[in-house]
């Protein structure tokens, strides 16, 4: 017996990874508030004393001995021999005496209520290249000693479960090599409470500086194993550790069920019950749990890193006592997945012709697969599943692991994206949709489908196979322009992952974007409910904002965790972000719109942009935008957000935006703020010496200046023909506005579309010298190569190398 106080990270092979780690916490971290139930570790010296006594080996080597995995129904015979083996093998008395006084020392320290988690730990288990996470069995809730001895035995006999047998082989590990440790530790009551999963880095694409907390109602099993769908948090660490305490982005998770202790004899049974209504509509934890949980995570990943002498992004298991209110850290291994990943190479997958989805879920990876679909509702089927077939089911086990390792992809109706279905995913590098709801209704045995998991967070399964390419790009080898090359993006869901791309920052975030897919409602109908008359609208928005202190708090809140994900995920370099241009018809189309906005014969040139801002109509909901963007720059710490203002007609204009700007906190100057003007409008050309005055730069919109250089409505389906960016009077008004802007020494940059649309049109501002060129992601590598090539003949060398 070794008390977890007595052990550290160096003791794996004594008492295996999670023992280990769990002394390593308890004797290292405790004085940084990292809290871990006390308790003790039956040595893997027992493990094979107990085998020795019982003259094991020699039937264990008889039963695997020349056991081919690929062969599921020997598999299973033969791990079930021995499975039967090792339990069969009798704890020797004077091992059993120590257990129990171990126990009972235990219970003298928590009192005679205690009860105990008894968990698995394997010599081999939560390495930083192998984590056997979930191969060997956990017991919850024992209490007395003869159950706490039998889930010894049990634990022990779980190193051969068909899913542990399988993981080795497939790792290079011997059977006769790992043995197994159990660890025995004050129970936490999260069954009265909530419990979950920490990451240190995003699971989806590597992306290392930010926490990913998700967590669920009950006992933690639901989380892991993937039968709910939890709550998920994201806490960036750059501006954590410089005093910033928020929570970067939150995601309410539908928690359809909770894990609970069966009430009667056998007290460690546990059960899913439906959770409640009311706490399904709220979070399973509040903001300064959430950033508690971060901070020890924090925490963990730098002691591990500073041992390791290298990053060590770890994988946390956390859960709440509902008993004493406590927040414990129950788990910590290196996370084995996203940290392999190599951000030297850029794989961007592309569907040709997709078309509407049957059904939608989180993505999980950014891969396409397509296949032939297998449902599987019952483990009895799982021999009937062929290679490369597409899995689908309620949910995925441990024990499917044989059969993830040969699906084409995985579509499951439960799980959030650190289920079990997404986590063995991520390790075999397939595609998975996870909590799609009714997949296994919609989706038949023998459909042919294709899984997608490249269009952001939300993953889409589409009838039948589509075609799709994959480009790979080695950014190790790419140059830098002189030219500022920045990305436009809107979609917080996939900001992580174009971060990566060899960028400058981000030329432009719309968050019209933001309004339409994540906040969905008229701010102004948070702010005046009662000029609202349909109550289906009014229920609409009660729903959606019942977890935010106000309706206007729900706006601010979600405006500024989307536009704050995308200036995280590219920070420090710069992130300018354009305030709202929806036109009337947009807005209308938003929950309540229609109650505050007017029927306009053209939209496209009408009451939209800085027209709205400082109008009696819509002012109040400007003040929201002012009061998020204050949110990110000043409460979130991202001070690389840059603030622009559309669609500015007049100087006066412009001065009542700066002024309204101002009385809401966003003075410019003030803490390095920065605002620029959209160059859209002629008359921005034209004054563009007086605009230079009260701006620090300018991006040219080339969809607007187009539309309005050449009198053509881009909305217009029969002018249509009309409309082209590259016409020499636009070029003419573009290059003004350049050289007008260097004039002032003010930034002058291009966000529109044109660049991204026509080489020659990315050719022609580069030799203007023109500061940056804003492009659409899918373009980037594509136009870096062109304005390398345009900047070589001009005699410029690039400035590094990537």
């Amino acid at each position: 017996m070794r008390w977890f106080s007595t052990l550290s990270a160096s003791d794996v092979h004594l008492v295996g990874g999670k023992n280990a780690s769990l002394g390593e916490m308890v004797s290292e971290l405790k004085s940084q508030g990292i809290r871990v139930p006390n308790g003790f570790a039956i040595t893997a010296e027992a493990y094979r004393y107990v085998l020795d006594q019982a003259d094991a080996w020699p039937r264990l080597h008889a039963a695997l001995d020349g056991l081919d995995i690929k062969d599921v129904d020997d598999l299973a015979r033969r791990a079930q021999q021995a499975r039967d083996i090792v339990y069969g093998s009798m704890l020797p008395d004077d091992l059993a005496r120590q257990i129990i006084a171990a126990y009972r020392q235990l219970v003298d320290e928590y009192g005679p209520q205690l009860t105990v988690a008894v968990r698995s730990s394997a010599t081999a288990e939560d390495l930083p290249t192998a984590s056997f996470a979930g191969q060997h069995e956990t017991f919850l809730n024992i209490s007395g000693e003869a159950k706490l001895l039998d889930s010894v035995r049990r634990c022990f006999a779980s190193l051969f479960k068909d899913r542990a047998i399988t993981y080795r082989v497939d790792n290079g590990f011997d059977h006769f090599s790992v043995y197994l440790s159990v660890g025995v530790m004050k129970m936490v009551r999260s069954d009265l409470a909530s419990s979950g999963v920490i990451f240190t880095l995003d699971t989806e694409t590597g992306f290392r500086d930010v926490v990913f907390v998700t967590g669920a109602y009950g006992l933690g099993e639901n989380v892991v194993q993937g039968t709910v769908d939890p709550d998920e948090f994201y806490v960036f660490k750059p501006t954590f550790r410089l005093g910033h305490r928020r929570i970067l982005r939150r995601t309410l998770g539908k928690k359809e069920s909770r894990m609970v202790y069966s009430q009667g004899g056998e007290r460690e049974t546990t059960h899913n019950e439906a959770t409640p209504e009311e706490d399904r509509e709220k979070f399973c934890l509040d903001d300064a749990e959430v950033l508690a949980l971060s901070e020890a995570a924090i925490n963990i990943e730098d002691h591990y890193s500073a041992q390791a002498k290298r990053a060590m992004p770890m994988d946390v298991e956390w859960a709440k006592d509902g008993i004493d209110g406590c927040l414990y850290i129950v788990q910590a291994r290196p996370e084995t997945v996203a940290s392999q990943k190599n951000p030297a190479t850029f794989d961007e997958y592309k569907l040709q012709n997709a078309g509407k989805p049957l059904i939608a879920g989180r993505a999980v990876g950014g891969k396409v697969a397509s296949g032939k679909a297998r449902l599987i509702s019952d483990v009895m089927q799982l021999n009937l599943f062929q290679a490369g077939e597409v899995l689908i089911a309620d949910t995925t086990m441990p024990d499917w692991g044989t059969v993830m390792k040969i699906a084409a992809a995985v579509v499951t109706n439960r799980g959030g994206r650190t289920c079990h279905a997404a986590i063995v995913a991520r390790e075999l590098g397939i595609p998975a949709v996870v909590g799609c709801g009714t997949a296994t209704d919609l989706i038949k045995t023998g459909d042919e489908i294709t899984v997608s998991c490249a269009e952001g967070d939300l993953g889409h399964i589409y009838a039948g196979s589509i075609p799709f390419n994959k480009i790979s790009t080695d950014l190790s080898s790419l140059q830098k322009p002189k030219t500022r090359l920045m990305v436009n993006i809107g979609d917080p869901d996939i900001a992580f992952q174009t971060s990566f791309l060899p960028c400058d920052g981000v030329g432009l975030t719309r968050i019209e974007f933001i309004v339409a897919e994540h906040i969905k409602i008229h701010p102004m109908a948070l702010l005046h409910p009662e000029k609202i008359s349909d109550k289906k609208t009014l229920d609409a928005i009660k729903l959606l904002t019942r977890c935010f202190a106000s309706p206007s708090d729900y706006f601010v809140r979600r405006l500024s965790e989307g536009v704050g994900t995308i200036a995280a995920a590219f920070y420090p370099r710069p992130v300018i972000v354009r305030m709202s241009d929806f036109k009337t018809n947009e807005y209308a189309s938003l929950l309540g719109g229609r109650c505050f906005e007017m029927h306009e014969e053209n939209p496209m040139l009408g009451f939209r942009g800085a027209s709205r801002y400082t109008h009696p109509a819509y002012a109040e909901g400007f003040a929201l935008e002012c009061l998020a963007m204050k949110r990110v720059r000043q409460d979130m710490g991202l001070s690389n957000i840059k603030l622009m203002i559309p669609f500015c007609r007049r100087i006066q204009e412009a001065e009542n935006v700066l002024q309204a700007m101002a009385n809401h906190g966003l003075v410019r100057g003030a803490d390095g703020l920065e605002i620029y003007v959209m160059c859209e409008i002629p008359n921005n050309v034209i004054q563009i010496d007086a605009f230079s005055k009260l701006f620090d730069g300018f991006s040219i919109g080339s969809n607007d200046l187009t539309q309005l250089v050449l009198g053509v409505d881009r909305d217009s389906e029969i002018v249509a023909f009309d409309f082209d960016e590259r016409d020499a009077g636009v070029r003419e008004m573009i290059r003004l506005a350049v050289e007008g802007g260097q004039r002032n020494g003010r930034h002058v940059g291009i966000c529109g579309q044109a660049p991204s649309d026509y080489p020659e049109v990315a050719q022609y501002l580069v030799e203007m010298g023109i500061d940056s060129i804003s492009l659409n992601p899918d373009t980037l590598l594509k136009t870096s190569r062109q304005v390398l090539d345009v900047e070589r003949r001009l005699g410029r060398p690039p400035r590094e190398n990537r």
